[in-house]
Order: structure tokens, then sequence, then C-alpha cells
């Protein structure tokens, strides 16, 4: 049973464990990348010239989150056989969200869990999950002590914020959070940089597949409901990673009268990852995200579905119509 994780009980175990892991969840993003490198520079200060060992564990990430301090350090060798004193997990809805990384998570003798996702019925010996934040990094934020805060720690909740509230448009954005982007701007970063590079660049291969991926999209509901999609025959056309994917449920989000967005594309081990956006207070994305083990948040959520595009749609379509009545 999962107990409560206080900003005390949280700095005493970084304290005192000789062995730390940090996790995040598969596909990381910016909350995920973001939150990670914040724990991890945040042990290094408080651990400054101790003997302890530290890793971050992830899957490859996105050549825009490199600029944040340790992300050339994240591992992403899920073999390596080590086992930690204490796991760290950020930004993870449930276990399973660590992919192959969860079985460090599961040999560790204790397990920290901070998240935001309020469909997160928690996991592990100690963990926070504030379904009212706008962020994991925002979570965070609260459980660091100020001595140990730099601007280091700053860029990369900086990035979490801006990442997970949509550069501060979506309605999760509080007053908190922009006291806590503040704090981050007055340590020294470069906003601006930030959002520009790690949030709207795209690089010429993306804008390509951009251009594919709005130029596939289809309405149902008299355009209430907007969705695109992209198969793996095209992919490999377009030479598309999965982190060329990144992005493109904001450009169909924002449709005009459209209450609903959605983004379908296959990956390489034969499934399609569903992104979900609601426009709406009326429409919850993260039902259908959470019947098809999925999980996220009313207005942002995400799932894996069936390779078939237009079944998918049709369940989605069942639930946002039975929602609005």
């Amino acid at each position: 049973m999962m107990e409560a994780l206080t900003k005390e009980i949280f700095n005493d175990n970084i304290k005192a464990a000789k062995s730390i892991c940090v996790l995040g969840h598969v596909s990381p993003d910016g909350d995920c990348v973001g939150s990670t490198l914040a724990v991890y520079n945040y042990i290094n200060n408080m651990r400054a010239g101790e003997d302890f060992r530290l890793q971050n564990y992830l899957e490859p990430i996105n050549d825009k989150f490199l600029f944040m301090n340790g992300s050339g350090l994240i591992s992403d060798d899920s073999g390596d056989g080590k086992v930690y004193e204490l796991a760290i997990v950020c930004d993870c809805g449930d276990e399973k969200r660590m992919g192959r990384f969860e079985k460090y998570y599961k040999h560790a003798k204790k397990a920290l869990l901070i998240d935001h996702h309020f469909t997160n019925v928690g996991f592990g010996d100690f963990g926070i999950v504030r379904g009212d934040a706008s962020s994991t990094a925002e979570v965070l934020y609260d459980l660091f002590e100020e001595r140990y805060f730099d601007k280091n720690i700053a860029e990369c909740l900086y990035t979490g914020l801006a990442h997970d509230t949509g550069v501060f448009r979506y309605s999760s954005t509080s007053t908190h959070t922009m006291e806590i982007a503040s704090k981050c701007m007055e340590a020294g970063i470069n906003f601006t940089k930030i959002i520009d590079e790690s949030f709207f660049a795209m690089n010429f291969d993306q804008k390509i597949v951009l251009g594919t991926v709005l130029g596939n999209m289809k309405k149902r509901m008299d355009g209430k409901l907007v969705y695109s999609s992209i198969d793996m025959e095209t992919r490999k056309k377009l030479n598309a990673e999965d982190m060329d994917m990144d992005g493109m449920i904001d450009q169909i989000r924002t449709t005009t009268d459209a209450l609903v967005g959605v983004y379908m594309y296959e990956t390489k081990d034969g499934r399609v990852k569903i992104s979900l956006r609601s426009n709406s207070d009326l429409v919850d994305v993260s039902r259908v995200a959470s019947a098809n083990c999925g999980g996220g948040h009313k207005k942002a959520a995400g799932c894996f579905m069936s390779l078939d595009f237009e079944k998918n749609m049709d369940e989605i379509e069942a639930d946002v119509r039975s929602q609005l009545g």
C-alpha cells in the first residue's frame, strides 16, 4: 500500500540511499525528460562530493531535449543487471508505463512515485499524485529544497512545465504554475530558446511528416471530432521515426470548432499509438484512454489501440457522443 510522500520523506530518502535510479515513461515527452533530469541534477547537488551511485533510465530521447544538463548520461540499457537501493519514478500513470525499465523499480529496495495523472491509482512505497498540478515538474518543485535549486534544475523544470501546459495555454495552467515558471526565469534560463527550440521547432523531415498528417485529416460529428493517422508504410516512405511524431496532435487539436482531436500512428512493434486532446470541459478523453489500458488527463490522454484506424475512431466517437449526450 502506497503511503503519502512528503517533502521530508522525499529528501530523507535521497540523502540516505547509496544507489538511486530515476525512471520515467515510455516515449518520453518534455515533462518526463525534464522531470527525471531535474531529479538527477537535484540529487547531484544535494549529494555533491559523496560516494554514491546514480543513473537515469529512459528510452532514447528527442534531440531537442539534449540541452538539459545530464541528458547525455541517460541510459537506455535495460540489460545492465544493476540493482538500486532507491527508485524514483516520475510522470508514470502506472507501473507498465515504465516499459522495459520496470525491472529497476521492481528490484529496488524502496520506490518513490511523483506524478500528476489523476488516473494513477498509486504504486511504490511512497508517492504523491497531484491531479490538479499542470505537470510532474510542478509537483517536483514543491518537493525540492530551495538551497539545492539552480539554473540546471530550472531549465529542466521549465521544460516540463512548458511542454505539459502547451506553453502555458492549457486549462491546467495555474497561478502556482506561473510562480514556478517565474522562479525558473529568475535562475537565469533562456526561456524563449527553450520554448522555441524544444516545443515549436521542427526539422525539415518533421515538416514533411506534418504535411502528410494534415493532408490525411478527416472529421466526424460535423467537425466536432477531427483526426489524422499515419501507417507504417507511409512512415517508411517518409523515413519517419517515433520522435518525428511529436507535436502532431497539437496541430490537429487547434482546428476551429473541434471539440476533440485525435492522432494515430503505427509503431514499429505493430501497435497504434493514440493521442487524444479535448478542447471542451464536456469531454474527458482519459475515459477512452483508460478503457484501452492507457491514461492521462481529462483534456490530454493517450493509449494503444488496434491497427484498424476507422474502428478505433468508431469507439472514440461513441465515447464522445455518450459524454455530450
